[in-house]
Parts: structure tokens; C-alpha cells; sequence
């Protein structure tokens, strides 16, 4: 499908579009970034007692961690509204499923945070005196059992999308070809292995391992280049 005509307005709102796109791109990544490195600092490891007795000690900072990647999955909304916007002219209907499968992710994404939220409420009521530790122990794995299988079914909708977003800049040349095609090559990779995470979950660190690097390596270099550069106008085979 050509690309649709352009008038130097809808250019113009197209750029701005691709550049809040990028800036999106690069606030996702550091709120999600900063948010889960600051869980994992304060969780720490160990057993569910000195777990829960870490984020009763730091609640307040545990709750700034948890609002950080909050901000990440109500930002992730924008940011598939955003490249819908900028990749719209190139084919609309595949843009629209792109950011349908996006939205999914957001969604999901949002009830991984309340599972957060319901998490920490376990944990510090197993510090009150009187409280069963046992019960609030297996409220907590359930909410971490629901919240990590919610997140395996949201990263492959957030695959899918981004799939699609990357296939259109790569079909438009918005952005470089290579940068299209390894955030193409990024998006199928990670949406395979957050599948296989469903069927094999024991395996979950590996394929974090494995995915994790490429996907930030083009997300971040997308973000910049929307960011710094916006779009080209390049019609294929011009």
C-alpha cells in the first residue's frame, strides 16, 4: 500500500508525533528501568519473613518503585498512540493493529502493577503482631503467580505490536533501514521467547537473558533517532 498524500501540516504533525515518540520511547525505558532496579534493591532475596520485613523497613521507597513503573505502563498508552499517529500515513490499518496489540500490553501491564501494590500490602501486614505469616506468604505468591503470567501475555502483545510499528518503518524508511531491522529482528525474537515463557517458565531468566539486550539496544536507538531527527520522507523505491 503507497503511502497516503501529504500535506505540509499532516507533515509537520506527523514530526511532531514521531518526535514525542521518541521521547516516549526513552521515558518508558527509564522509568521501567529505574522502578524495577529500586524493587529489586529493597526486595533483595532470601526468604518470604526477611523479604517482607525489607519492604516493611522501606515501604515508602518500595512505593516510589512501584508508582515509577506505574508512570512506565500509563506512558506505554501514549507511546502506541504516538507511533500510530507517525506510522499512519504509511498503512493505517496495520498501524491501528499495531497499537490495538500495544493498548493490550498497557492493560496488562496495569494489572501487573496492582499485583505490585496487592504484593506490598501482604508483605508489610505479615510485620503486624498478631498476623499470619503463612496466609499473607501464600496471598503473595498467588498475586506474584497472577502478575507473572499476566506479564508473560502482555510481552507478547507488546511484541506484536511492535513487530508491526517496526515493519511499517521499515517499509516507510522513516528511520534507517538497519535501526528498522533490528527492532524488527528484536520484536520477534521477544515475542517467541515471552510465548515460550508461558509453556516453559522454569526457563524465564534465560530468556530474559536473551531478549532483553537486543529489544533495549533498538528501543533506545529509536527513541533517540525519533527524538533528534523525527522522520524522513523517503517513498519506497524513490
Amino acid at each position: 500500500m503507497p503511502l497516503e498524500t501529504e500535506t505540509p501540516d499532516a507533515g509537520k504533525t506527523q514530526r511532531a508525533y514521531a518526535r514525542v515518540a521518541g521521547a516516549l520511547f526513552l521515558g518508558v525505558i527509564l522509568f521501567a528501568f529505574a522502578g524495577g532496579s529500586m524493587l529489586s534493591q529493597v526486595a533483595g532475596s532470601g526468604t518470604f519473613a526477611e523479604t517482607a520485613a525489607r519492604i516493611a523497613a522501606s515501604e515508602r521507597l518500595y512505593r516510589v518503585a512501584l508508582s515509577a513503573v506505574l508512570i512506565a505502563s500509563l506512558s506505554s498508552t501514549l507511546l502506541a498512540f504516538a507511533l500510530y499517529a507517525t506510522l499512519r500515513p504509511v498503512n493505517r490499518l496495520l498501524a491501528l493493529l499495531a497499537m490495538i496489540f500495544s493498548l493490550e500490553d498497557s492493560f496488562l501491564g496495569l494489572i501487573v502493577r496492582m499485583c505490585g501494590f496487592a504484593r506490598l500490602h501482604f508483605f508489610v501486614s505479615a510485620q503486624t503482631p498478631g498476623a499470619a505469616p503463612l496466609d499473607a506468604q501464600a496471598m503473595s505468591d498467588l498475586m506474584h503467580t497472577i502478575a507473572a503470567t499476566t506479564e508473560s501475555i502482555g510481552g507478547i502483545c507488546f511484541g506484536i505490536g511492535l513487530t508491526l510499528f517496526f515493519y511499517l518503518f521499515l517499509k516507510s524508511r522513516h528511520i534507517p533501514r538497519p535501526l528498522s531491522a533490528l527492532g524488527l529482528c528484536a520484536s520477534v525474537v521477544w515475542t517467541v521467547l515471552y510465548f515460550a515463557n508461558l509453556i516453559f517458565p522454569e526457563q524465564r531468566a534465560l530468556f530474559l537473558d536473551i531478549c532483553f539486550p537486543p529489544m533495549a539496544l533498538a528501543d533506545v536507538a529509536t527513541g533517540l533517532y525519533l527524538l533528534l531527527f523525527a522522520v524522513k520522507h523517503e517513498v519506497p523505491g524513490s
